[in-house]
């Protein structure tokens, strides 16, 4: 085998990995929800309103990030259900020490995808007026200009 040979065989393994590896993309975010509860003593991470969740496209036990815009404070939690229709964001466990009834937070679910599927890929951004109701779903950030 000489060095041309070789090149083209690590060339094809490189290539091969590449196409193989996962890349994190936004799959959902809940924009500029307000926390309705916070409870030191619940079991569960996060409650969400589940027409909330649904309209996001996020699953109870999923992970997700939530970015406090009040404090600052960024964290990974977990989802629960809360009743459909009740509005519920609830900062619960742990967790409760990051956010307060009132605070804005932007709620984030992320997916890992091959390559072929991201360049498909659009998130779903559900966006939430003061009491939690949706006003609309996008599927794309607007750039943001200088």
């Amino acid at each position: 085998m000489n060095d041309s040979d070789l090149y083209a065989i690590i060339a094809v393994k490189l290539s091969l990995a590449r196409d193989a590896m996962y890349i994190t993309l936004l799959k959902a975010k809940l924009h500029r929800a307000r926390v309705t509860h916070s409870e030191l003593d619940y079991e569960g991470s996060c409650a969400i309103d589940a027409r909330l969740l649904d309209a996001a496209g996020i699953r109870e036990y999923e992970q997700i990030h939530i970015y406090n815009i009040a404090n600052g404070e960024r964290f990974t939690t977990y989802v629960i259900r809360a009743e459909p229709g009740s509005r519920v964001i609830s900062i619960n466990g742990a967790a409760a020490h990051k956010a307060s009834p009132g605070d804005r937070v932007i709620i984030c679910a992320y997916a890992g995808l091959q390559r072929e599927e991201a360049a498909a890929h659009q998130p779903t951004l559900v966006y939430l007026d003061d009491r939690n109701k949706i006003t609309r779903i996008g599927h794309s950030v607007p750039m943001q200009a200088a």
